[in-house]
């Protein structure tokens, strides 16, 4: 078995070659993305041309995306993540509105057909199966379903657990690689963001599943809840927050009714700290987005909690999540699916937690109308509570008037006469 891995180790510049023009190459993405073969593949730029890049985000360098190679590679954003946002904007890359939970799908039924996976993994074990490390959500599925599987294997990639592995005998070519994971910055909650993440402790009950992601107003929410016994988390990615909730036995994931005593993810991005903590940890899996983010799946853990954010909310309840206006700025994620699964779940809670205000009060987020051409990513239908540091408002089986009265009530108090007045003028109140 060493010697047939070894036969297909070859140098990133010369597994890129099997790349051709007008091909599909999917990207592993998070803190998977395999910096040296897409190095290597911006090396041989010059002989390529109309090679689409797709991916969902990537953490660290994207060199693809520089305008210099927009003749060589345009890049399918299924998620647009800071390093492709000037791309998507300037129309040199494009953007696809997809739920994160049915990435997958469109790799598997030909939807969206794969010519080459570009993927990062752990070294093999005795038994050839690597592990794809901090990324399996959408990556281990496009690396089923292409054709061409290159993998950089990485001495810094952890093996993580779960539906999570791929045998090395499916790689056409190997190339060996030995760099430090990409990092994410921690910490940095701002007052706001503590006071809302006070709020959502308050409505976690022990005993709760969470869905929650790397940012300030989730690192928050995991700050206020020391005292809280037995949390579970499902979730389409975890930071480092959850480690020493772990160790001082606040999260256990002993009450949760689907996969008891396991963290469910789909990826994860944080420190080194986490990488180590992850690594060959029983109580970690990680499993495809098909799987992790079905809210059929989210719903049968009880008393599931998802916390997403928002740029701005209507006063009927419409959440805008993926653009400024017509700017288009993140996409839809796993949003809706845990919004809807958590909506099912027995005890659920699906909560948009948002600052009421943005730059230094200027700028309300509890808005009359969403600007022109913003997108609604969780519609009025499905939501149910948004929270703001000012408070919380329930909206599932309320009247527009209802509902509008209790986003007033949430909004940053200088705004609230203007909203009230426009809610008046639209006969909503």
């Amino acid at each position: 078995m060493a010697d047939l891995y070894r036969s297909k180790v070859v140098s990133a510049d010369e597994a890129v070659k099997i790349i051709q023009s007008g091909q599909r190459v999917y990207s592993g993405g998070g803190s998977g993305a395999p910096r040296t073969l897409l190095d290597a593949l911006v090396r041989r730029a010059s002989a390529l041309r109309d090679v689409e890049m797709v991916h969902v985000l990537i953490f660290g360098p994207a060199p693809h995306l520089k305008p210099e190679y927009a003749e060589s590679f345009r890049h399918r954003a299924l998620f647009i993540g800071e390093n492709a946002r000037a791309a998507v904007q300037a129309g040199r890359a494009d953007f696809m509105p997809i739920f994160l939970s049915e990435i997958p799908g469109l790799f598997r039924n030909g939807a969206l057909p794969l010519d080459v996976a570009l993927i990062q993994v752990s070294p093999p074990d005795e038994h050839g199966f690597c592990s794809f490390g901090c990324e399996v959500g959408c990556t281990k599925p496009a690396a089923q379903a292409a054709k061409i599987v290159i993998a950089e294997v990485n001495r810094k990639m952890p093996r993580v657990l779960g539906d999570s592995f791929i045998h090395f005998s499916k790689f056409t070519h190997v190339v060996e690689a030995d760099y430090a994971l990409p990092e994410a910055p921690q910490g940095g909650a701002s007052p706001v963001h503590e006071t809302i993440g006070k709020i959502i402790a308050e409505m976690i009950p022990d005993g709760a599943t969470l869905q929650l992601g790397v940012g300030s107003i989730p690192d928050a929410v995991l700050a206020q809840v020391g005292d809280k016994k037995d949390l579970g988390i499902h979730t389409e990615l975890f930071s480092d927050g959850v480690i020493d909730l772990v160790n001082r036995g606040v999260i256990t994931n002993e009450k949760k009714t689907l996969h008891p005593g396991k963290i469910v993810a789909g990826f994860l991005f944080g420190s080194q700290r986490l990488y180590d903590f992850v690594q060959d940890n029983a109580m970690i899996e990680l499993h495809p987005t098909d799987y992790v983010n079905d809210p059929f799946i989210i719903a049968q853990n009880d008393n599931m909690i998802s916390i997403n954010s928002a740029i701005e909310v209507d006063l009927t309840g419409q959440v805008c999540a993926d653009s400024i206006g017509a700017a288009l700025y993140s996409g839809i994620g796993g949003q809706v699916d845990f919004v809807r699964g958590a909506a099912r779940s027995r005890g659920g809670k699906p909560i948009i937690a948002l600052p009421a205000d943005a730059k230094d009060g200027k700028i309300s987020r509890i808005v009359p109308q969403l600007k022109p051409g913003a997108g609604v990513v969780t519609s009025r239908g499905d939501v149910h509570y948004i929270v703001t540091e000012f408070g919380v408002a329930y909206l599932y089986g309320k009247s527009v008037r209802e509902r509008v009265c209790a986003m007033i009530a949430i909004a940053a108090p200088q705004f609230r006469a203007e909203l009230e007045k426009y809610a008046k003028q639209n006969n909503y109140i």
